[in-house]
């Protein structure tokens, strides 16, 4: 049997900018990707600490070092600048 589980997590993390008009997303910058071991284009969960929504989106790449955290397309109205959020992705895992 297979197991979804949590994979990687970027825990209280601050959004940095909101992009309405734009493909839907979360730009990440690619230092902290790299540290959580998310790549760009998987899937990720976004929880806000600040008001409790919760949605699916996936991860882009933002410039290295700058700290970024934007959420992008109709997942920008669902957050505000500063509020903490916590990034998870999910891998399936056997049992064994």
């Amino acid at each position: 049997m297979q197991r979804i589980m949590k994979k990687s997590k970027i825990h209280s993390a601050s959004i940095t900018g909101l992009e309405l008009y734009y493909e839907g997303s979360v730009t990440i910058d690619l230092d902290i990707l790299k540290k959580a071991d998310i790549l760009p284009n998987e899937q990720i969960q976004v929880v806000n600490i600040n008001n409790g929504k919760r949605f699916i989106s996936y991860a882009i790449a933002g410039e290295s070092g700058s700290g970024i955290i934007e959420l992008n397309g109709p997942a920008a109205r669902l957050a505000s600048i500063g509020d903490k959020v916590i990034i998870i992705s999910y891998a399936n895992f056997d049992d064994k």
